[in-house]
């Protein structure tokens, strides 16, 4: 399998904090992989090194061959990448379709005067967004609520909505933070479900961070693990359930 993504000896420092140390793993290309860690192990931290979003203090963050340390954020997704956020990040007053529209147009060809004027391309073009946009609600099974706005919907259902806008990208790698936050048993289960589609029939690789341990486990064949900051296990989800590392660092158990 070759490596979409591979972090070689990351090291990330906020003044005297090290927020990330000597960080080393691969994601393959096509795998949907998990990385997990207690509150506060620096999970998060990873993604927005590998988004652009924070420098990297040292080490090297390599995506597709290419070392993209020194990359802005929207250098980054017209690479193919493209993240969820812990924190929900949608246009809480736009409508649900208008937040997917919005990511998917970034890939339209029309230019200022034909998007201004509404002429030439923009017609076609828009007509090809819109339905696009639609099959993606539809994928997530949020096609009856298009035109609510996205800040009315339930949280789990925003959940869906950002993974949505985040397909439109069209990306190859898709971050996920958490996808699974306040919902229920059942949403969860649903949400494996797509997660495990969206994987298989839009070839992605995925990168998964998830403190639903039911999540992790049944879907992710490969699994990081860390705690402040550092890898502390990497396996099988078989192997990291049973790593004493692990144990000890979720449930303060000694070897």
């Amino acid at each position: 399998m070759n490596a979409l993504l591979e972090l070689k000896n990351v090291n990330k420092s906020f003044g005297g904090i090290h927020a990330v140390s000597d960080m080393s793993f691969v994601v393959g290309e096509g795998e949907l992989a998990g990385l997990i860690g207690p509150n506060g192990a620096g999970k998060t931290t990873i993604f927005n090194l590998v988004t652009g979003v924070y420098d990297v203090t040292s080490g090297d963050v390599v995506y597709n061959g290419k070392n993209i340390n020194k990359l802005k954020t929207y250098e980054v997704v017209s690479l193919g990448i493209a993240r969820t956020f812990q924190n929900l990040r949608l246009f809480a007053a736009s409508s649900v379709l208008e937040n997917v529209m919005t990511a998917a147009q970034l890939h339209n060809k029309y230019n200022f005067v034909e998007a201004l004027g509404h002429l030439g391309r923009w017609g076609s073009l828009e007509k090809a967004t819109r339905k696009e946009s639609m099959d993606l609600l539809e994928r997530v099974g949020l096609a009856d609520r298009a035109e609510q706005a996205a800040g009315t919907l339930p949280y789990g259902l925003q959940r869906r909505l950002e993974i949505a806008r985040a397909i439109a990208l069209h990306p190859k790698f898709l971050l996920l933070d958490e996808p699974a936050a306040g919902m229920n048993a059942d949403e969860v289960e649903q949400l494996n479900v797509l997660i495990k589609n969206i994987h298989e029939d839009f070839k992605l690789t995925i990168l998964l961070i998830e403190h639903h341990m039911d999540v992790i486990m049944e879907i992710c064949p490969h699994i990081v693990c860390m705690n402040f900051g550092a890898k502390i296990a990497e396996g099988s989800p078989e192997e990291i359930q049973n790593h004493p590392d692990v144990l000890k660092a979720y449930l303060g158990e000694e070897e």
